[in-house]
Parts: C-alpha cells; structure tokens; sequence
C-alpha cells in the first residue's frame, strides 16, 4: 500500500513542484518587465529570431494549409450546392484556430527548443551564475526580452498566417475548381467578423508568452549536464505544444461559447 501511494503520489508532488516554480519564475518576469535598463536591442534581436527566422516555415505551412482545405471541403459542399461557402470556411477556420494554433506549434518547436537549449547550456556552463556575480538580473537579462519579443511577433506571424492561408484557399478554389475568384473574396469577407479575428490574434499572444516562458523555464532550471540540457529541450516543445492546446480549448470556449 506504501509503494502504492509512493508511485501515485510522486508524480503529484513533482507537478505542483513544477507549476510553483513555473508560476513564481512568471511573476519574478512580470516584476521585472517595466524595470530600467530597457534592453531594446535584446528585445530586437529576439524579434528577429523569433519572427523573422519562422517566416519560411510559417507562409509554407499556412498557404498549404489554406489550401488542403479548400480542397477537402469542395466535395462536402458540394453535395450541398454550397460551393460559394468554401471561402467564409476557410477563412473563418483560419483566423479562429487553425493559423494561430498552427503557428504557435510551429514556435514552439523552433524556437521553445532553442530558447531552452540555450539558456540550459548557460546554466549548466555557470554563465548564469556568472550574471549575479556582475550584479546583473538573469531574469531581467536573459528572460525578459524573450517574452516581449514572443508576445509582440506570435500576433504579426498570426496575422500573416491568415492572409496566406486565406490565398491558399483561393488558388486552389479558382484555379483548381474553377469557382468564380469575385464570389470567393466576398464569401471569404461579408461573413467574416472581427470576432473571428481578434480573438485568434489574442490567443496568439498568450501562445508566444507561452512558449517563452515554457521554453525559458525549462532551460533556467537545467541540471545534469549536456544530458539534462537535451531532455530541458524536448521537455519544452512538449509541454509548449500540450499548454497551446489546452489554453486553446478554454479561450476558444471563452470566445465562442455564447
């Protein structure tokens, strides 16, 4: 019975563990966010890595995205005679869940496992023991600009995402099925609120403070050497990628459930 509360019980232990020192690591950052000196330049070349570097990846996978399902749902609609209705589908699916969901698992795979690895490299290193040494934050130096840079871009990737993905489906509506491109865009836009897609750009935000504090969390408190640095790094994407769904499930019911 002992073992039997032992084997139940620790996993409990280790993720209360977990979501404390995860929960005081977000309120040490929003302490020090609006704390002097502001380093614009670290946030800038976060951004670059953050946005500028994912730019590929996401255009690919939002315009092909936008375009398998104009393509899945042209035989559904048309049993329907609803083949007008391809484009609201598409953009609707698009700026509500599929591009921020998307690209925020796209993130966190990129850039949550680089994030980790290298903070975890400078723990382990002892670089970030070094900081304290010079009187420097490591929360505030090393944490700080990634969460703004996260928080400011995820939305721009977002928006991005959605104008693609929206053309996606219009090419492969107009120029695979032949459907009429003047009825596409209106369908694409008169049903289209700003509900649909303000609230895919707010869940896109709190994807990037996400994936930044995730990815930041499990490399600032790396131990064990190059192994622990490796399983810091996958441990991230993980848990990045399953709070993404998550947090997605509960605003979308927040959004939509009236």
């Amino acid at each position: 019975m002992d073992k039997f509360l032992f084997y139940l019980g620790a996993p409990i232990l280790r993720f209360i563990n977990e979501a404390g020192r995860l929960a005081l690591l977000l309120i040490d950052t929003l302490k020090w966010l609006f704390r002097r000196p502001f380093r614009i330049a670290l946030v800038f070349k976060h951004m670059e890595e953050i946005g500028v570097r994912s730019l590929p990846v996401v255009m690919i996978t939002a315009t092909f995205t936008g375009g398998i399902l104009a393509l899945q749902s042209y035989s559904s609609f048309k049993r329907f005679n609803a083949e007008s209705l391809i484009g609201t589908m598409v953009a609707i699916a698009l700026c509500r869940e599929l591009a921020p969901v998307l690209t925020g698992l796209i993130v966190a795979g990129r850039v949550g496992s680089a994030m980790a690895a290298e903070l975890g490299t400078m723990r382990v290193t002892e670089q970030i023991d070094a900081l304290y040494t010079l009187a420097v934050n490591p929360v505030h130096y090393l944490i700080v600009p990634r969460f703004i840079a996260a928080f400011i871009m995820m939305p721009i990737l977002t928006m991005l995402a959605d104008g693609l993905g929206i053309g996606g489906g219009f090419l492969v509506s107009t120029q695979v099925y032949g459907l009429n491109p003047t009825v596409y865009i209106r369908a694409s836009f008169n049903y289209l609120e700003y509900e649909d897609v303000y609230s895919g750009l707010i869940k896109s935000a709190v994807f990037g403070l996400t994936i930044a504090l995730t990815g930041c969390y499990k490399g600032f408190y790396t131990s064990g050497g190059a192994e622990g640095v490796g399983k810091a790094t996958t441990s991230a994407v993980v848990i990045s990628m399953m709070l993404i769904l998550i947090i997605d499930y509960f605003m979308g019911a927040l959004f939509f459930s009236v």
